[in-house]
């Protein structure tokens, strides 16, 4: 193992830990039935607790050991993502209208979670082993033929959301890999120009989304309805909040999926502006302390590790985020370490693991 230049960062792993904590007591409002039968603790947060120490043990394992040594299994971690996308395309049952869950009877997984650490380290193996190549264009090209299978394997689940999360981690790798950033603008004209014909591969249920992120009111007993219920428990939560336990929209069954993607409006409506700005602000921390790794690590491989995990974060928390407020289309990513949801508890941890791993490495 190469020797470590510093001690683990404890305020980044405070951070994860204090976000996990908070997000047991956020689940237990969202599934909180008032006036039931029973005051025992919905099965989803005894889970999601589960969860949370499974993820904690790995994260701490990873932080204790050499992350380079990770890009040995590169390849084959990655192959073998694929090949379960693959299977579940092939053989996986449905749920909710798409393929996305191994069943493994006592828990489901989720292997499009775990693709988005498999292909960072991916790209870290390919783009490091070819520095003397950097800013090439065969190098940006087979970058994306690199990430392409498990693009189109997520979006044919359906997953758009998911998808689209392997795009800024590609272009950030990219960009910090020190690649010619004149390729990856003319890759994203290219995209935005062959905007129609990619409305036309999207299922419909997906052209809705889109459609009410213009004007929820044109489906408002349907594809608008998240969003309108969304919108209303975020600001009926004023500055202070209805305080915990008493919301009313998530309470009542207004608002659906306030356990998993939509969790934040219960958020924004218990704890009002200053309880959601409270939780922005340990995002920003967590995120800061990435950002501050990233510079601290030498080493081709650690950057791009690091640059792929924090572009993760950062990007699953502003879209759900976002999304939950009205200002993007509904596209079913999570609130990392907030939301349920074991793969995605598990994968977050999993990354912070690496974070964390990095830290011990970097050069100041």
């Amino acid at each position: 193992m190469r020797p470590g230049y510093g001690r683990i960062d404890k305020i980044l792993l405070l951070t994860v830990v204090l976000i996990s904590v908070l997000s047991v007591f956020f689940l237990y409002s969202a599934t909180y039935v008032r006036g039931g039968e029973t005051e025992d603790i919905n099965p989803i947060v005894i889970r999601q607790i589960l969860w949370i120490i499974l993820g904690f043990i790995i994260m701490l394992f990873i932080a204790n050991m050499d992350y380079i040594r990770v890009l040995d299994f590169a390849y084959f971690a990655y192959a073998l993502n694929l090949i379960l996308l693959l299977f579940l395309l092939i053989f996986g049952g449905e749920r909710y209208g798409a393929k996305r869950w191994i069943d493994l009877g006592f828990f489901s997984l989720q292997p499009s979670e775990f693709v988005k650490i498999t292909a960072i380290f991916a790209l870290a193996a390919f783009l490091g082993g070819r520095r003397e190549k950097t800013g090439a264009l065969d190098n940006f090209i087979y970058s994306i033929f690199l990430i392409m299978p498990a693009f189109l394997l997520i979006f044919l689940q359906p997953d758009l959301g998911t998808a689209l999360v392997l795009v800024p981690i590609l272009f950030s790798i990219l960009f910090v890999c020190g690649e010619n950033i004149k390729y990856v603008i003319t890759t994203m004209v290219m995209g935005l120009l062959s905007m129609p014909i990619f409305w036309n591969i999207l299922k419909d249920y997906q052209k809705s989304r889109l459609m009410v992120f213009i004007n929820p009111d044109i489906d408002p007993l349907g594809a608008g309805y998240t969003i309108i219920q969304s919108k209303i428990a975020i600001g009926s939560g004023g500055l202070l909040g209805k305080g915990w336990l008493n919301g009313t929209q998530s309470h009542l069954k207004f608002l659906p999926e306030r356990h998993t993607d939509f969790i934040f409006s219960v958020i924004g409506e218990e704890w009002g502006f200053m309880g959601a700005l409270a939780l922005l602000a340990l995002y920003a921390l967590l995120i800061g302390r990435g950002i501050r790794i990233i510079s601290g690590v030498d080493d081709i491989y650690g950057k791009a590790i690091t640059t792929g995990f924090v572009t993760l974060l950062s990007f699953q928390i502003l879209v759900n985020i976002a999304m939950t407020i009205g200002l993007m289309p509904v596209v079913g990513l999570p609130l990392p370490l907030i939301s349920y949801g074991g793969s995605n508890i598990v994968a977050t941890m999993i990354g912070a693991g690496f974070l964390l791993s990095a830290s011990r490495h970097r050069k100041r």
